[in-house]
Parts: C-alpha cells; structure tokens; sequence
C-alpha cells in the first residue's frame, strides 16, 4: 500500500472521529439550549420596525444610537447592529458598558432594509416616465433628509406615489434658514442627470411584456438609489440574560482524550516505519559522505521509502561509476602525455647539453608534437565544456544537405590524395542547431572514414528523413572494428589500434566530442562494423522548427 495512502488514511480517520464525536456532543447539549437566546417575536417586530422607520425617514444611519440604545433599554436585549458592508452602526452593550466584557451575541437575526420598493403596478403605459421621475424625486428627498438630519433639524416622511416617500421639515420646527437652503441646494439634481436616468432606464423597454418591463425598471430604480439610499443593514438580537447553561465540558475532553490516544497510537506505529528507513538512508548517506562509494541500502516494498532507497542505490552506483570514470581519464591524460613528454624533455635536454644539433627538421618534428599536445589539451577542455552544459551553441535553420555537400567540398582533397572515392546522397532535410558544431560533428566521423580507408576505397554519406528526424549515414570499405572494441569506441582516449599508436594523428577525444554534441542537439549515434569490411555511423537529429 502506498505510504501517501496510509498517511491520508490516518489523517482522515482522526478527522472524522474528531469531527463526529464534537459534533453528537455539541448538538446533544446545544439543543437543550436552544430556547434560552429565544426573543419573543412582538419585541423583534418593535425593534425592526423602528429601525427600519429610522433609516427610512432620516436617508442616514448618523444617530440611529440613541434609538437602539433606547430599544435596549425597552426590551433588555443585546442589540448589534450591523451594515450589509459590516460596519457595526451600534452595539447596546459597548454602548452601556465600554469598560465591560459584552455579552455573547444571539442567534436571532433580521434584516434591516430602509430603502423603497417601486409599484409600477399603477403606471400604466408610462412606466419609464414615472421610474425616471421617481428616482430623481427620491434622490433629491432623501439627500435633503440626510443633511436635515446632520444639520440637528428634525424630517417628516410623507407617503409617495409608487411607493416612493416624499420628505419635509417638521411643522413644529423652526430651523435656520441658510441651513435648509444650504440642504436644498446640497440636494438638487440637474436636469441633465434626469435626462440621463430616463436614458439608462430606455434600455428596460424591449419586448410588450408589461411584467418584464417593469421588473427591470424597479431593478433599475434599486441600483439607481444605492448612492444615496442608507445601506441596508442587520439586526442581531440576544442574549436577554447572563448565566445560562453552558456546554457539560465532562463528555468533550473525555472524546477529546479518545481521539487523542488514537492519534499519538496511530502516529507512533506510523512514525516507526517512517523513522527507521530513514535512519538507515542517513547512516548510508554518511558513510557515503565520508568516501565510501560502496555504500547501499536494503529495498523493502513499492511505496514512497522504497522508492526513495532505489534512488539512493542508483545515485550511489552513479557516484562510484563516475569515481571510476575519474580514474580512469587521469590514467588516460597520463598515459597520453607522459610517452610525448618524455621525448620532448630528452630532446631538448640533449639539445642543452650539446649531444645532438639543432637543425630545422628536429625542430619541426618537436613543434609538431607540442601541436598534438595542445590539441590533446584542447580537446579535453572542448568536452569538459559539452558535458558540463557550458558549449555555447548558436542554432539556426540548417539545411543538411547543403552542410554534407559543404564537407565534402572541404575533405575532397584528402579523399583525392588518399585514393578514396568520397560521395554524397541526401534529400532536402532543414533542421535547427549549430551549423559549425554539426560540421565539427562530420569533420571528425569523416577524417576517421578516410584514415580507415585504403586507397581505391569508398566513403559514402547518404542523408534521409525518417519519422519526423533526419538521418545521416557514414558508410566506409575500411579495416572495420572489432565486435568486442564497438562498445568503446565512443569512450576518451579510445583507439582501435591495442598499441594506442599516434600514427594516425589523432587525440582519441574526438567520437566523445561527436556523441556529447549531438546529445546537447537532442540526437543520438550509434555504430556498425565488421571486419575487412567498413564502418557505419549514423547520426539522428530531430527535425524542428526554429
């Protein structure tokens, strides 16, 4: 069984005990307890009602303290109110008591709504004429009761047409005349903005449903009214009295305690089989800190761990591989370099002691040695750069055909002195790399074709598309490779030859150099050969858009 899944099953386990044991024990006591927030419904009725006639008359929620402190006090409820965008307007218990915890909030909630609600039910045929004119009366009254308001002058609200209230000052008032003359102006609305409500309502009126009409045109008068209208709020209402029964807090830290012991149960046995592949995964990666490449770890099972002791098996397998391969090439760089040195040294110690005279053709000979042991160098930097991602590439649209011609172009001349007949067969096949590396990549698999081959030979590059990937094909009547040397011939250093002899000039980098190129092209190579017969390489390169 996965680990993933056995850990998912745990979790869910306690969770769901968890869950199911809190809630039995919550609704179990919660419903003896239900009727102790209970408000009769003749007080709410009080309480939603003045509210609503509150907000209503005045277009403002500024002052509605005192009426809900007043109601408070009437009914010895807690009353929170509330705004739909959650500012809380008034809570009677901070506001009788600041200093003093609050009550718990009751469970009884009602809607506060002051705004209107548009009839066109009696507007006949002109419902957009009178939804025009109601929504700009209602904006101008409502402005000019919220600034009344403000301004300590008190409002009447005076039923309307359509439902829409109309506003006034009080009769019994005597207010300052600058201060109402300042609210009617604060109130007005041009004419314009008229013109562009009946506007904006036009847009309601698009089929002969009478229904449908006047349903947008009082959806249309609600939104019209939401910038100026007071936000609709909530009401919340209780506790009455302190003291109530609480939660038998017994039952709860028993199934508390259940649930516990199943978890830290569950958790131990888990963390067991968890901690102990991990303990010998950290003594293992220890030992292998230390140097000790031959460090590995038991596999027990398919899940998550031991996929995690594979990985670290073939991690290890590839450290000592590579350690081997290090080994291997400092061996190869000192056998390669030692034999050419040594010459050089003697030759140019006899020359110090005066045993043998310079003359032109010594120096030449040493020059070209030093030549090879600087490509030798060059060469080992070239694929330490390729394996390491550091080559730099600049890939273009290449079309390979041209490229074989290209080379062939450039090796004819070897070819003709070496009496080796060099020929080229390719299809048009574009393909998007690095000109220069790719003629690199040929370069080397030709110049080895023409050593291998004798004179009166053939080497024959053929190019073909095949499943959406170009194919190039190296084909020489040379000596060939022995089967049991074909699985090395693309490893550092590597000659045909047992002796390791330079008479062929080469630094025996160069197939490394051509596979690691490829790789970085997203292309493989692979080789045939037989005895006295030839070689074939072939190349692969995906064929893509650049």
């Amino acid at each position: 069984m996965s680990f993933r899944f056995r850990v998912l099953a745990l979790v869910m386990l306690v969770a769901v005990s968890a869950t199911a044991a809190t809630l039995w024990l919550v609704l179990r006591q919660a419903s003896q307890q239900i009727d102790a927030s209970a408000v009769p419904g003749s007080t709410l009725d009080q309480i939603t009602g003045q509210l609503v006639e509150y907000g209503s008359r005045h277009g403002t929620w500024e002052g509605v303290r005192d009426v809900v402190v007043r109601l408070g006090k009437q009914t010895g409820q807690r009353i929170h109110l509330v705004s739909a965008s959650g500012w809380v307007l008034v809570d009677t218990d901070r506001e009788a008591n600041p200093d003093r915890a609050t009550r718990r909030l009751g469970t009884v909630v009602r809607p506060v709504n002051p705004r209107p609600t548009l009839d066109l039910s009696a507007a006949g045929g002109d419902a957009l004429g009178v939804t025009a004119k109601q929504l700009h009366a209602y904006r101008t009254g409502i402005r000019y009761a919220a600034c009344l308001t403000r301004n300590g002058i008190e409002v009447v609200q005076m039923p309307g047409a359509y439902g829409v209230p109309t506003y006034d000052i009080a009769p019994d008032t005597s207010p300052n005349f600058r201060v109402v003359q300042g609210c009617q102006d604060q109130a007005h609305e041009s004419p314009q903005a008229y013109r562009a409500d009946e506007n904006q309502l036009a847009s309601c009126i698009t089929s002969a449903d009478t229904q449908a009409t006047n349903y947008c045109l009082a959806e249309a008068f609600n939104a019209g009214i939401a910038g100026v209208a007071p936000e609709p709020a909530q009401v919340i209402i209780g506790v009455g009295e302190e003291g109530g029964p609480g939660l038998v807090v017994g039952p709860l830290l028993a199934a508390a305690a259940g649930v516990a012991a199943v978890a830290i149960i569950a958790t131990a046995l888990l963390s067991h089989r968890v901690l102990r592949p991990i303990g010998i995964l950290t003594t293992a990666s220890q030992r292998l800190g230390r140097g000790d490449l031959s460090s590995r770890v038991p596999v027990r099972g398919n899940d998550e761990l031991a996929t995690l002791a594979r990985s670290f098996n073939r991690m290890a397998d590839s450290l000592q591989r590579g350690e081997e391969r290090q080994r291997r090439l400092v061996a190869d760089v000192a056998h390669e370099l030692r034999t050419p040195l040594a010459n050089l040294r003697g030759y140019l110690e006899a020359l110090s002691d005066g045993v043998i005279e310079p003359d032109p053709e010594l120096f030449a000979s040493l020059h070209e040695e030093a030549v090879l042991q600087q490509r030798i160098v060059d060469d080992l930097q070239e694929l330490a750069l390729a394996e390491a991602g550091s080559l730099a590439y600049h890939r273009t649209p290449v079309d390979l055909a041209e490229l074989l011609e290209t080379c062939r172009t450039a090796h004819g001349a070897g070819a003709d002195t070496a009496g080796v007949s060099l020929t080229v067969t390719a299809t048009p096949v574009t393909v998007y790399a690095d000109p220069d590396r790719l003629r690199q990549v040929l370069g080397n698999l030709i110049t080895n074709a023409l050593r291998a081959t004798a004179p009166g030979g053939r080497v024959t590059l053929t190019l073909v598309r095949e499943a959406g990937s170009a194919v190039v094909r190296i084909v020489d009547t040379g000596s060939g490779i022995a089967p049991d040397a074909l699985p090395h011939v693309f490893d550092r250093f590597w000659r045909a030859d047992s002796a390791r002899g330079r008479q062929t000039g080469g630094s025996g980098l160069g197939l490394a150099i051509v596979r690691q190129i490829l790789t970085d092209h997203g292309g493989s190579i692979t080789v045939t050969s037989q005895l006295g017969v030839g070689t074939a390489f072939t190349l692969t390169l995906p064929v893509t858009a650049g």
